[in-house]
């Protein structure tokens, strides 16, 4: 039975460490959702810069 216990308290932290991953997820995808335009008017601009337009 102690054995079991110590494969509960691995399975903890591998959980956590996915809760961690996923809400360092969601605060670059709402990042990006947030800055995505302006950050493809930045593109835009270099583009048209070294294009020459």
């Amino acid at each position: 039975m102690l054995y079991w216990l110590g494969k509960d308290k691995e399975g903890q932290g591998l959980v956590e460490y996915a809760l961690i991953l996923v809400l360092v997820a969601i605060v670059v995808i709402a990042i990006l959702a947030i800055m995505g335009p302006q950050i493809g008017n930045v593109f835009s601009r270099v583009t048209n810069g070294l294009s020459g337009t």
